[in-house]
C-alpha cells in the first residue's frame, strides 16, 4: 500500500509533468488543465471536511494551510454545512 505522503509526491510530479506537456499542446489542453484547479479546490474542501469530522481543530487545519485559525474557518467553514 502506498502511503498518502508518497502518493501526494507522485501527484505533484505528475502535475509538473502535465505543465510541461501542455506547454507544447493546443489551447484546449490548457483549458483542461485549468479545469483541474476546480477539481483540486473541491478535493481540498473534501479533505478539510474529513479533517474536521475527525476532530481536527481549525488551528491545526489553518497551520497546515498556512492560514490562521480564523482564516481557515472563514475560507472552509462552509464545508461543515455541506456547501
Amino acid at each position: 500500500m502506498v502511503e498518502t505522503s508518497e502518493w501526494l509526491k507522485m501527484l505533484s510530479r505528475m502535475i509538473r509533468a502535465a505543465g510541461r506537456r501542455v506547454a507544447d499542446a493546443d489551447e484546449h489542453e490548457l483549458a483542461q488543465m485549468v479545469q483541474l484547479r476546480t477539481e483540486f479546490d473541491q478535493a481540498i474542501k473534501h479533505a478539510v471536511q474529513g479533517q474536521r469530522s475527525s476532530g481536527r481543530s481549525w488551528a491545526h487545519i489553518g497551520q497546515a494551510l498556512g492560514l490562521t485559525r480564523q482564516g481557515a474557518c472563514q475560507r472552509y467553514g462552509d464545508v461543515e454545512k455541506g456547501t
